[in-house]
């Protein structure tokens, strides 16, 4: 199962009803069989612009971040059942990369081959064979 990142913008409520809205979604996280790694909270901060939904104007939100592995195909079921949530302002879903470990080859002697193989591309000129500059240089 891929590893998924959601991010979720919640209306500007109070503690015990934020409280309510994520055990709601992380449970319908668990009822489409996910496995949830952590919950992350952000804070509650001002929003970058008005954003309009269920016909009320929201200005500030509780930014939540919440960590789970999931089949692919639950993904957008997810992105329909959040999109309907009245207190939800904005659901978002980004696929998170695997981890590349130290035996699938990522260390620091690798890291120089790349640099010395990008400095040398870099450094080789294309000469035209003319002494001819337009500029004057």
């Amino acid at each position: 199962m891929p590893r998924y990142e959601l991010c979720v913008i919640l209306k500007a409520m109070q503690r015990l009803e934020t409280a309510a809205v994520l055990r709601r979604t992380v449970e319908t996280l668990f009822e489409r069989g996910a496995v949830v790694r952590s919950l992350e909270n952000l804070g509650e901060r001002r929003l970058p612009y008005k954003i309009s939904k269920h016909n009320c104007l929201h200005t500030h939100g509780g930014y939540f971040s919440i960590d789970f592995h999931a089949s692919t195909n639950i993904v957008s079921e997810l992105l329909d059942h959040l999109e309907r949530d009245v207190d939800v302002l904005r659901p978002t879903v980004l696929k998170k990369d695997v981890e590349v470990s130290e035996a699938q080859g990522c260390g620091l002697q690798n890291e120089k081959a790349k640099v010395i193989r990008v400095k040398r591309f870099t450094n080789k000129r294309k000469r035209s064979g003319t002494r001819f500059c337009p500029f004057g240089k």
